[in-house]
């Protein structure tokens, strides 16, 4: 039905052709009109007087933090499909870059990656799930640009202070390490190296990185700079030769669109190396399809990377579902195919890093804007957006008023381009369902009879891609399965002999990091577990908690039994706790409210509201030490709760008003050993 109202609506809008184009085929060409009818203006596209700046792609980045971390326990054939909706070439989002967090062990948004060096003396290349991301998306697209940059840093570079400078040799040793490792341990070859994300960059670190990657035989790996704002960085680089001189990239966060005059004046590649951060509604993928444009035409960026590439952790976390598409339920295998994934075909199907923008590039008389690139091998790719103002408010920064308007847009095709016989034509039109088309193929365009020019009829929230490539597709499997919420009832032991991955599936660390653990003096039931493994507080980026926690489970669970298995390894001082009802995570975590049953080494028991421990129930004594297992149980209801040790109640019918629902949690008191294992929640919905 859609399909033969949008033939209607075209045979409404191509009302009329000049006899010269006026054959039968040509006729059918939807939303074209010949250039000698339609009122309107004309934009010149033109390669006589040289080109503009080289294109460096699209991309998007895994982490800053724990964006993926659902994404790995997705099952087969599920988690292959959404890889290549996000990196298989000509498929989908077909990105040109990834850009990964270097795990720090601190809070990073959405959670916390491990760190490749936990420990001064640890080196360990197969945490986390970035390395395999990365080989996932070499795999389809052996040509995909990695990058690299840390958001925080394990505590014990800091020497004490929450400072990763204080070494510029050690820190950039353990940076190296991480490029080293890639290559060494997975065959990666990392392109692009940053400094600090969003945080204060050194000036003498930066020169001592490049030294040491150069030392290391590093010297294809390039450095990007200072993944925050134009400035001080651009100045910096103004009044320090050797400054400038390392730093291959610029790298600015949410630019909205606009550069500044220094960082133009260095005459270094300008990237846009964080962006988007919006709801993949239609109005996410307005801002996308506009600052994919405008990010080159207002700001000379070359590159434009979306945070983040697939959310894929709990949606109630911070920033919930401001990925490319949506992964956030691998119980399930259900998945969703967001529309930004297709705003990114337009312009990543049909180009590629190498191909350089036209300088006939800019803005629509009635609102929008058109970039054009080239692979200076004869190809032309032309990406129209007409965005309006309403529909393409990314989160960050505000956007000034503009208005977009319907208008008949002429194309002037000249130079090397006047010959060009024909362009293919993909179509997005965001807004109501009714009307709403995404990355659709319509009737290729003819030029022959008209001179290298064509015109458009342009309504607003509409994105054109005209190219002379064929070789686009719109990639498409099987609808996945149906969302399902979080099993009611969840177990694991742990008992995994030999772990692909470092951490237990659907649990999302938020401070410390809980990892597989094999216990070689414990020959019986706690042999395998799961281990909180971080000693001391990382470098923070975020407001880590001062206790180590875990969320896992359904935000809506309201009653519930938890149980699990803990051990205490410090004498006197250690605590561990199992805790309901946990109501915030990611960068809100040291104010997380919920009912926390904890217990300590030195005999102790305590109930909280909070886990920073201020909003005391009820404590008291437990027969409980170091070194020993103990099974803990919370159960929560309604108003109420009660809590045993090793199955005999220690207390009860403790009043619990707020909040009334959230995740089901594992810690420990502070940055120290323990281990748990049997976890089983049981929740009644």
């Amino acid at each position: 039905m859609a399909e033969h109202l949008l033939q209607a609506s075209w045979k409404r809008q191509v009302k009329a052709m000049t006899a010269a184009a006026g054959s039968a085929g040509q006729a059918a060409v939807p939303l074209l009109l010949c250039a000698l009818l339609a009122p309107g203006s004309a934009y010149v596209l033109d390669d006589s007087d040289g080109l503009g700046r080289e294109f460096d792609g699209i991309g998007a980045v895994s982490g800053g933090g724990a964006t993926s971390r659902l994404l790995v326990n997705y099952p087969e054939p599920y988690r292959s499909q959404i890889l290549d909706y996000l990196f298989k070439p000509n498929f989908g989002a077909s990105l040109h870059i990834l850009k990964v967090e270097i795990g720090g062990d601190g809070q990073t948004t959405d959670g916390t990656e491990p760190s490749h060096m936990h420990y001064a003396l640890d080196e360990n290349y197969f945490r986390g799930y970035e390395w395999w991301l990365m080989k996932e998306a070499k795999k389809r697209n052996p040509n995909i640009t990695l990058m690299g940059l840390p958001w925080s840093f394990p505590g014990w570079l800091g020497k004490g202070f929450n400072w990763p400078y204080v070494n510029l040799q050690l820190t950039a040793y353990y940076v190296v390490s991480w490029i080293v490792g890639a290559k060494h341990y997975h065959d990666l070859d990392i392109d692009y190296i940053g400094i600090w994300n969003e945080r204060a960059f050194d000036i003498n670190y930066i020169k001592v990185l490049r030294r040491m990657l150069n030392y290391q035989g590093l010297q294809q790996v390039k450095i990007i700079a200072s993944d925050n704002l134009w400035e001080p960085i651009s100045a910096s680089m103004l009044l320090d030769s050797e400054l400038l001189r390392v730093i291959d990239v610029i790298g600015a966060h949410y630019p909205g669109t606009r550069t500044v005059k220094d960082a133009r004046l260095t005459e270094k590649k300008l990237w846009s190396s964080e962006d988007f951060s919006t709801l993949n509604s239609d109005v996410g993928a307005g801002c996308w399809g506009r600052i994919l444009n405008q990010n080159y035409i207002n700001g000379y960026m070359t590159a434009t990377i979306a945070w983040n590439l697939v959310a894929s952790y709990y949606e109630q976390l911070p920033y919930g579902r401001c990925g490319l598409m949506t992964a956030q339920e691998p119980w399930s295998g259900h998945y969703v195919v967001e529309a930004p994934i297709w705003i990114s075909a337009h312009t990543t199907q049909f180009t590629q890093p190498g191909w350089y923008y036209l300088k006939t590039v800019g803005h629509l008389e009635k609102g929008g804007s058109y970039v054009a690139l080239t692979d200076g091998l004869g190809n032309l790719t032309i990406i129209v957006e007409t965005m309006s103002h309403k529909h393409s408010m990314c989160i960050r920064p505000l956007l000034p008023y503009f208005n977009v308007s319907r208008q008949f847009a002429t194309f002037i095709l000249k130079g090397s381009f006047s010959e060009i016989p024909e362009l293919q034509v993909w179509y997005t039109k965001l807004g109501k369902p009714s009307k709403r088309f995404l990355f659709k193929q319509l009737d290729s365009l003819w030029l022959l009879d008209s001179g290298g020019s064509f015109t458009l009829e342009l309504q607003e929230d509409e994105l054109f891609t005209l190219t002379t490539l064929s070789t686009g597709s719109k990639g498409s499997y099987l609808l996945p399965p149906k969302s399902q919420p979080f099993p009611c009832v969840y177990k694991d032991d742990f008992n995994v002999d030999y772990p692909f991955f470092s951490e237990a599936p659907n649990f999302a660390d938020q401070t410390g990091v809980f990892e597989y653990f094999m216990n070689i003096e414990d020959p019986g039931e706690h042999r395998f577990t799961l281990r909180q493994v971080l000693n001391q507080r990382p470098i923070t980026w975020a407001a880590d908690a001062f206790s180590t926690i875990s969320i896992i489970g359904d935000y809506k669970w309201s009653n519930l039994t938890i149980k699990c298995d803990v051990y205490l390894e410090t004498p006197e001082k250690g605590g561990v706790f199992i805790a309901g009802r946990v109501n915030k995570g990611g960068i809100l975590i040291r104010s997380a409210r919920g009912v926390f049953f904890w217990i300590f080494a030195n005999g102790t028991y305590r109930v909280t509201g909070d886990l920073a421990g201020w909003i005391i129930y009820t404590s008291g004594h437990a027969d409980v030490t170091a070194k020993k297992w103990y099974t803990l149980t919370l159960t929560i209801n309604g108003g109420f709760s009660s809590g045993t040790l090793n199955g005999k109640p220690l207390w009860k019918n403790v009043s619990v008003n707020f909040p009334k629902n959230g995740w089901a949690a594992i810690g420990t008191h502070s940055f120290e050993f323990a281990q748990f294992d049997n976890f089983r929640v049981e929740a009644i919905h």
